[in-house]
């Protein structure tokens, strides 16, 4: 997006959301309502959490959900994209609106201490067992899922539209928005005005939503390169081509792409996470694998990126005297999440009179990477995703205030503080989907 766009932007959320004057609160009977649904709730995140499964084999997980969307009235569809969840609630004329959680735990074994903490494994695409955890808060969001179907099954007569539930498999893949897509989401299903998710975040006190517009999430792939050298004897290296060198002249050559060749307001990461090569001390080998993963915001900074990525590889290799030019193989990823500005500034109007003002903030764009993006690129689709605060709000000021970082996401000790966040997300969800059906006077 170019300067110009970002101030327009920038100017435009300013005018909308410059105080919560005429924002719309929740109405009363909802917040009883969700009082006391809570309790169904704990014990859904509980079991949620104690009972982890991975990306496409969300089997148990995609049945609770089903199940629970079913007894609210919902139209229910299992299997859609493999393991995903589409349940419809038609409530007369109006938008379809669509509202997204994802179902995938993490193979990380968990160490939060918790006394529902989960115990679970699996086998990895290596055949080996893995331990797994809702490292990432995906229990939580389902639960915040299920609380908001429920606020508005129970109040139907409070909207008019379409309400189109999702349970996402494997968003940790960034795979799973994709195949959904692929399997007919949009056209064996309504086709959403508008898409909305959100995520929770570590950086934040519990229960505080936040937006960012325009382009939030960046794009993510994986790129392997194989280095080809010839292999030796560790004493006589001058009789061998060494790879472990070639791919060291790599990995410094790469960091010149964002330093030196990319537009430092153009956002892009290259973080080479794993080298394989050799075996013992006094053998050069005669190849090494690096594994790359590497993020922008805009497509084109994308493509130049990956571009460039390849013929550093080759170049370095040329250089070396390598026998053979390096293999690059690109794994693409998703694309970046884009959240459409003018509907960031009515949302945020209204969720400031859900939850009240002190509770909604500003945040900046993150590069790490959300495949909810797949949906605000098809065509006619308005999407937003916003991120809620999970972490006690005098733990996170201690822990600045110690200069100390505390757990986050994909982290063993990831443990959102649940009741506060969970309730002002279902508040947030309730409160957009209400804005957006409200039934025409």
């Amino acid at each position: 997006m170019k300067s110009s766009s970002i101030l327009r932007n920038t100017l435009f959320l300013a005018g909308l959301i410059g105080g919560s004057a005429g924002a719309a609160t929740l109405p009363a009977p909802f917040a009883e309502q969700l009082n006391a649904n809570y309790p169904a709730i704990e014990s859904l995140y509980q079991d949620l959490h104690r009972n982890p499964e991975i990306g496409f084999a969300e089997h148990q997980t995609a049945a609770k959900l089903a199940k629970l969307a079913k007894d609210l009235g919902f139209e229910v569809t299992t299997g859609v994209g493999g393991t995903g969840v589409v349940a419809i609630l038609r409530n007369g004329p109006g938008p379809t609106v669509m509202l997204r959680t994802e179902m995938d735990a993490l193979p990380v074994q968990e160490k939060t201490g918790l006394p529902f903490a989960s115990k679970a494994t699996t086998k990895n695409a290596a055949g080996e067992t893995v331990a797994l955890a809702h490292a990432c808060g995906h229990d939580l969001h389902m639960s915040a899922w299920y609380g908001t179907a429920k606020l508005m099954a129970e109040n139907r007569k409070a909207w008019s539209g379409t309400l189109m539930l999702i349970g996402q498999p494997s968003e940790e893949t960034v795979h799973g928005a994709e195949a959904m897509l692929k399997d007919g989401l949009f056209k064996r299903f309504p086709k959403p005005d508008y898409a909305l998710s959100f995520h929770d975040d570590a950086t934040m006190p519990s229960g505080t939503i936040m937006y960012h517009a325009g382009p939030f999430r960046a794009s993510s792939d994986v790129v392997t390169i194989t280095v080809n050298g010839q292999g030796g004897h560790g004493a006589v290296p001058h009789e061998a081509r060494d790879p472990i060198v070639i791919a060291a002249r790599i990995v410094m050559a790469l960091q010149t792409l964002v330093s030196r060749e990319n537009n430092p307001i153009d956002p892009a990461v290259i973080t080479v996470g794993s080298i394989h090569g050799g075996t013992v001390a006094n053998i050069i080998p005669d190849q090494v694998k690096l594994q790359l993963s590497v993020r922008t915001f805009k497509p084109e900074v994308r493509k130049r990126i990956l571009a460039s990525i390849a013929r550093e590889a080759k170049g370095e290799a040329m250089a070396a005297g390598a026998p053979k030019e390096p293999l690059v193989v690109v794994e693409p990823g998703t694309d970046s999440v884009y959240n459409d500005p003018e509907l960031i500034g009515r949302m945020v109007k209204v969720v400031q009179g859900a939850v009240g003002p002190e509770f909604v903030k500003e945040m900046p764009a993150k590069m790490t990477s959300e495949d909810f993006s797949q949906y605000g690129l098809q065509p006619g689709v308005k999407a937003i995703l916003l991120h809620v605060g999970a972490v006690d709000g005098k733990r996170l000021e201690a822990a600045r205030k110690a200069g100390e970082p505390l757990p986050g996401t994909h982290s063993p000790q990831w443990a959102p503080d649940f009741k506060p966040t969970v309730v002002n997300t279902i508040k947030a969800e309730t409160a957009i989907l209400l804005d957006l059906m409200a039934p025409k006077k």
